[in-house]
């Protein structure tokens, strides 16, 4: 099952739980923590008196009460110093024990807020990058449809200087492509002169009906893309799990050869099958698609691309960045 970051409150997520980024005592707090004992009503703190507190790096499992979850999970974030006294290894913990307790407990879907990125001080794209690593580990070998939280797009974006690296390269293509469409208005407007008459165009032979015109089909995306993973030497379940792709999606791309699927689920696929641009194109065209330089989009799959990044979630974070739709289901 994929893994989506969304822009949200947590508070009012309905899955089958939602992570609380909790304090030692786990009696409440600011930010995420007292939002979340706000909502739920103070059956929450009741239960949660009779816990014993939590470790930094550990989870515990409550009832969710007023919220629209079945469950909440209380997990301890590091406070961050500098990374090099164990915070990268308890916030993974934080990730992974929260999950362990998901699965425990039976929860198909989970939502997480971007743990110690608040109050605690651990940088934004670090933190991002801890939860995407550690999710993706789990997703491999469990089903269950994660979200990632973040209640404010611009401070996380700002955080980040890979951003910055994309936002300048969006600048200067769109620069690029401007004076391209500039220099194609004066040509068309000064057509030169050869001296030589232009050579017949050739034409393909027109099909004689309709029949015959549907025949000379070309291969569909489903045909391509079937043909692409079995060519990679990837299993179907790993090539649309790499796609961040929903299992059920995936089957229906592959019982019906006519499929049109989205341009995201489509360009998803040729990430996960680690396409150059070209390679690239030509899938998106089977499913009635191109990349083009009019598009914020398109240019920041092309900056991916073109520097040979085809981390289904790094993408996503960038994409997420300049509010732009996710790659995958």
């Amino acid at each position: 099952m994929p893994l989506f970051i969304v822009r949200n409150d947590i508070t009012k997520m309905a899955v089958d739980a939602i992570v609380n980024a909790a304090n030692n005592s786990l009696l409440g707090g600011g930010g995420v923590d007292g939002a979340i004992h706000r909502a739920a009503g103070p059956g929450l703190l009741r239960e949660c008196r009779t816990l014993g507190g939590c470790e930094t790096g550990m989870a515990k499992i409550t009832g969710a009460y007023s919220l629209p979850c079945k469950y909440v999970i209380h997990t301890v974030g590091p406070v961050y110093t500098d990374g090099m006294h164990g915070e990268p290894q308890l916030l993974a913990s934080c990730y992974r024990e929260s999950l362990r307790l998901a699965k425990e407990a039976g929860c198909e879907s989970v939502a997480f807020p971007l743990i110690s990125s608040g109050a605690y001080g651990y940088p934004k794209e670090d933190a991002l990058r801890t939860a995407t690593d550690m999710i993706d580990e789990f997703l491999k070998t469990c089903d269950m449809t994660v979200y990632i939280v973040i209640f404010d797009r611009e401070s996380y974006r700002a955080a980040g200087k890979r951003f910055a690296d994309i936002e300048r390269y969006i600048d200067d293509v769109y620069a690029d492509a401007h004076a391209d469409l500039r220099r194609e208005s004066i040509a068309f407007q000064m057509p030169v002169y050869t001296g030589a008459p232009a050579a017949p165009l050739r034409t393909a032979k027109k099909p004689r009906s309709l029949d015959e015109a549907v025949a000379r089909l070309d291969e569909s995306f489903s045909e391509m893309l079937l043909r692409k993973i079995d060519e990679s030497g990837m299993t179907d379940a790993e090539c649309y799990k790499k796609a961040n792709i929903d299992r059920k999606l995936f089957s229906k791309i592959r019982s019906d050869r006519l499929y049109k699927p989205s341009k995201p689920t489509a360009i998803a696929f040729a990430v996960a099958l680690e396409m150059p641009l070209p390679e690239t194109q030509r899938l998106l065209r089977t499913a009635g698609f191109t990349l083009s330089h009019s598009s914020k989009f398109d240019i920041i799959i092309e900056y991916f691309i073109e520097r040979g990044n085809y981390n289904i979630y790094e993408i996503n974070e960038a994409l997420f960045a300049f509010d732009q739709s996710l790659l995958g289901a």
